[in-house]
Parts: structure tokens; sequence; C-alpha cells
């Protein structure tokens, strides 16, 4: 009996297999076909009255003149007050690159960001309980989103702070 079901088996496996291919001559005739329809397409001759349309072809440029305009009040700003734990102190607008609850691993951003020749700085939020990392400090709102794009490549997450 186990034969008979193993081999029962065996040939249901091997007539699946044979009726799934798919078959050289159906793709034969579709290739067949569209040649014979891109053969029939003729160009037809323009009579005299006809008008010809035009077309000029595209000039590429290099995008060598490309001016980017960065629209600086649209960009969302945090406003805080802030107490510098360590740093030369804050200007109006600072690029925050960091925010801990630990005060040593926001030290250790800073030492950081030191390194690679920011001078960063680390604020106090007694508010809120956190750490500010900021990278950079400025007077005007337009040179913080500059520096804030420019960090963006390292740090993904920076944003603007006032210091109130």
């Amino acid at each position: 009996m186990k034969k008979i079901m193993l081999l029962c088996a065996a040939v249901a496996v091997g007539v699946s297999f044979t009726s799934c291919k798919s078959s050289e001559s159906a793709y034969r005739k579709a290739y067949e076909k569209a040649k014979a329809q891109e053969q029939t397409v003729v160009e037809t001759p323009v009579q005299a009255n006809e008008q010809v349309t035009v077309v000029t072809p595209v000039v590429t440029k290099p995008a060598t003149e490309t001016t980017v305009v960065t629209n600086a009040d649209n960009v969302p700003v945090r406003s805080e007050q802030l107490s510098v734990i360590s740093g030369s102190g804050l200007k109006a607008f600072s690029v925050v690159v960091g925010s801990f609850s630990v005060k040593a691993n926001a030290e250790g951003r800073q030492a950081d960001l030191r390194a690679k020749g920011y001078d960063a700085q680390v604020a106090f939020n007694s508010a809120i309980g956190m750490y500010r990392v900021i990278a950079s400090t400025f007077d005007t709102k337009e040179a913080a989103v500059v520096s804030r794009d420019g960090l963006r490549s390292q740090f993904p997450d920076a944003w603007l702070l006032y210091q109130k």
C-alpha cells in the first residue's frame, strides 16, 4: 500500500512540474505579432498645405549657476530659558545638536564637537531638567539657519533655540 501511495505521489509531482512550464511557442507568436505590427506602420507623406510642427531639442546646462535661497522666516525656533554650564556664553539664536538628561553625556558630546573645531557649549534648562549641547550661537536667525543646515549632515536632529 505504501508503494502505491508513493508511486502516485511521484506521478502527481511529475505531472505538476511539467504542466507549469511555459511554452516557447507562445513567446514566438507574441514576438512575430509585434514584428508584424512594426512593419505595418508606414510613414505618411506631408501634404503641401499641412503645417509641420518643428520641435527644438532641449539644451541641458550644468547647474553651476543655481542659487539656493533659504527662507529663514519659516524655520521653527524653540524658545527656552537656559543657564550656561560650560562655554563662552550664548547669543540670541543657537544651534542645538543634543539634549541629555545626564550632564556627563552632554559633556561627552561637547568634547566631540570641540575636537571637530566647534565652540560647543552646554546649557541647562532647569524647567525640564535637560542639558542642551549647543554647537554654535549667533545674533541673527539667518546665520543660525545656515549653520544648522550645515550641521544636519552629522546631526540630523539639529534644531534652533532662541535664548529668552
